[in-house]
């Protein structure tokens, strides 16, 4: 495609996208810039996101990236803390950014985000899961570790001053 075609295919696009706005019609975009894991979580360690991901993938049974409501009920059961079927589902839906009714192992980190950031209700089903599937020293390291505890303190306060 040479470059004259190319930009006017580019601007034939945008004044597409801006006409279907105009008349109240809903765009969607055609694909989501690339992110890695790491920027996105910036407040984890790689090795914390790795201990995540070794956690996701050992639920993951279908080894299609994804928790379906089956494996998180699994999962909840294998941690001791099992859910109602509503519950799974309102867990899920805390999560689910793109409304799949799965979560992704991105949703899956939001959910330690969250918790981190104490925004997860103590008896909520993804707050249980959280502190379930807690740091292990060992294998995070010191560094791991100190961010692992200065989020469990930052909720502390955070829920000292909410009362």
């Amino acid at each position: 495609m040479s470059t004259e075609n190319e930009l006017s295919s580019v601007l034939s696009r945008r004044q597409a996208i801006n006409d279907a706005l105009d008349g109240g019609v809903e765009v969607k975009p055609r694909f989501r810039a690339a992110t890695s894991i790491y920027t996105e979580f910036h407040e984890f360690t790689r090795k914390q996101i790795k201990q995540y991901e070794t956690e996701f993938n050992k639920y993951d049974e279908g080894g299609d990236g994804f928790l379906d409501l089956t494996e998180l009920k699994l999962m909840m059961e294998r941690l001791g803390a099992p859910q109602t079927h509503l519950g799974l589902k309102s867990m899920i839906a805390e999560v689910d950014e793109d409304k799949d009714n799965k979560i992704s192992f991105r949703e899956f980190l939001l959910i330690f985000r969250k918790a981190s950031a104490g925004e997860l209700s103590d008896d909520s089903g993804l707050s249980q899961l959280a502190r379930l599937t807690e740091i292990c020293v060992h294998e995070v390291g010191v560094v791991g570790a100190k961010s692992f505890f200065e989020a469990k303190i930052r909720k502390e306060v955070h829920a000292r001053v909410s009362l």
